[in-house]
C-alpha cells in the first residue's frame, strides 16, 4: 500500500513539474540560437542563454556583447521580454540603432570635438555624433566579436583585446567582462581592463529597457528614482559644460520616485537640448565598494529594477530618438520614448574636463567597473 502510494505520488509530482516547465516554456519565447550562427570578421557569432532558479532568463550574443533578450515575471506570473533588440544577427549587423543591449567602449558616452590630450599628446577620434565622438567611434566594442566562454548556466565570460590606436585610442587594452544572472535576480555586469600604455577607459552597458515589455507602449508612466543631488548640464551637442549643477527645483530632480513623463516637456533648456532626458547624473556615493543609485517601477506589471554601481555617474536616456521606424523582435515597432537606458559610467568628456573624475588608466593599474540591475515585483 505504501509503495503504491509513493509510486503514485512521484508520478503526480513528475507530471506537475513537467507541466510547469511546459507552461514556463510557453510563456518565454526563446530566440533560436541558429538565428545568430554566422561569421563576422573571421570569428564565429553565437547566442548564449543564461537562466537562474527563479525562471529569469537572458540571451546574450558575443557580437558586441549584446543582451538580446531578458525575460522577467510580473506580479501576476506573466513573463515579458523587457529589452529592445532583434531576433537575428542580420538585425544587429544592419541596424539603424546599433547600441541595443551592447557593451560600450573604449569610451562610453561623448568626447567633445572628437579629441583629447594625454601626456601632452593630442589624440584625434572619429566624430560620429555631429561634431563629437560617441560610444567609442565608428566601430566601438558594440560592433566587435568578443571571445566567449559560458562558465555555467548563469555565467558568461567575454574577452577582447583592443589594439593600440584602434579608433584612435592609445594602448593595447585587454578587457574581460563577466555577465552573471544571479539567483538574487540580478543581471550583474563586471568589467576588468589593463593596458600597456597610458590611455582613457570608460566602459558601460546599453540595454534599452521597458518594464511593460519591449515595444509595449511608452515608458513615461514608469516611476524613476536617481540617488543624485547634482547633474552635469550640457551644451546643444550634449557635451557637459563643466558645471556641476544642483537638481533642486528642476525637472532633473529624481531623488524621490517620480513619473518619468511628468516634467519631460517642461520649458527647461536642458530638456530642449536632449529632446528630453539624455544626461549624466552625479551620484551620491558613500565609502562602500558600490552604491544603490537608482530604481524604476512599472506600476501595472509591478516590475521593479534597481541599479547598483561603483561608478560616479549615471546616464539616464529616455528614448527620445526612437521614432517608430525600427522594427524589433516579434515585429514590434520601437516608437518615441518606448525605452529607457540607465548607463553606469564616468562622466562624458572627462578627458577634457580635468575636474571630473579621471578616466585615465596607467599600465600598472587594473580598471574595474561594476553594474548590477536587480529585478523584483511589487504586490
Amino acid at each position: 500500500m505504501n509503495n503504491k502510494f509513493l509510486v503514485t505520488f512521484f508520478i503526480i509530482m513528475s507530471t506537475l513539474i513537467s507541466k510547469g516547465q511546459e507552461v514556463l516554456e510557453n510563456k518565454i519565447k526563446l530566440i533560436n540560437k541558429e538565428n545568430f550562427d554566422t561569421i563576422v570578421d573571421g570569428k564565429k557569432i553565437t547566442l548564449y542563454t543564461l537562466k537562474n532558479k527563479n525562471g529569469t532568463l537572458t540571451q546574450i550574443t558575443n557580437y558586441g556583447g549584446k543582451v538580446v533578450s531578458l525575460w522577467l515575471v510580473d506580479n501576476k506570473g506573466n513573463y515579458e521580454d523587457v529589452v529592445m533588440g532583434y531576433g537575428n544577427i542580420d538585425g544587429y549587423l544592419t541596424a539603424k540603432e546599433k547600441y541595443f543591449g551592447a557593451l560600450i567602449g573604449r569610451y562610453g558616452n561623448r568626447i567633445g570635438h572628437g579629441k583629447f590630450t594625454l601626456e601632452s599628446k593630442e589624440y584625434i577620434l572619429a566624430t560620429n555624433n555631429g561634431a563629437n565622438h560617441l560610444h567609442g567611434g565608428n566601430k566601438g566594442y558594440d560592433a566587435v566579436v568578443w571571445d566567449a566562454k559560458q562558465l555555467n548556466e548563469q555565467l558568461l565570460e567575454l574577452t577582447y583585446i583592443s589594439k593600440h590606436m584602434e579608433e584612435g585610442y592609445p594602448g593595447n587594452l585587454t578587457i574581460k567582462v563577466l555577465y552573471n544572472l544571479t539567483d538574487n535576480n540580478e543581471l550583474k555586469v563586471e568589467y576588468w581592463a589593463t593596458t600597456d600604455q597610458t590611455t582613457v577607459v570608460n566602459l558601460t552597458h546599453h540595454s534599452f529597457f521597458n518594464l511593460k515589455g519591449a515595444g509595449n507602449g511608452d515608458i513615461n508612466d514608469h516611476l524613476l528614482q536617481i540617488n543624485a543631488s547634482y547633474y552635469t548640464p550640457v551644451d546643444e551637442g550634449l557635451i557637459p559644460t563643466g558645471i556641476i549643477a544642483t537638481v533642486e527645483k528642476t525637472p532633473m530632480d529624481f531623488r524621490n520616485l517620480t513619473v518619468i513623463g511628468k516634467r519631460v516637456n517642461k520649458e527647461f533648456e536642458q530638456l530642449k537640448f536632449g529632446l528630453g532626458y539624455d544626461h549624466n547624473w552625479v551620484l551620491d556615493q558613500n565609502d562602500q565598494g558600490y552604491n544603490y543609485v537608482a530604481k524604476v517601477v512599472e506600476p501595472i506589471s509591478g516590475r521593479v529594477m534597481e541599479v547598483y554601481t561603483n561608478e560616479p555617474g549615471l546616464q539616464f536616456y529616455g528614448g527620445n530618438f526612437l521614432d517608430g521606424t525600427i522594427i524589433g523582435k516579434e515585429g514590434k515597432s520601437y516608437k518615441h520614448r518606448t525605452a529607457f537606458c540607465l548607463e553606469t559610467q564616468h562622466f562624458p568628456d572627462s578627458p577634457n574636463k580635468k575636474h571630473f573624475p579621471s578616466t585615465r588608466l596607467n599600465p600598472e593599474e587594473t580598471y574595474y567597473s561594476l553594474c548590477i540591475y536587480k529585478f523584483s515585483t511589487t504586490k
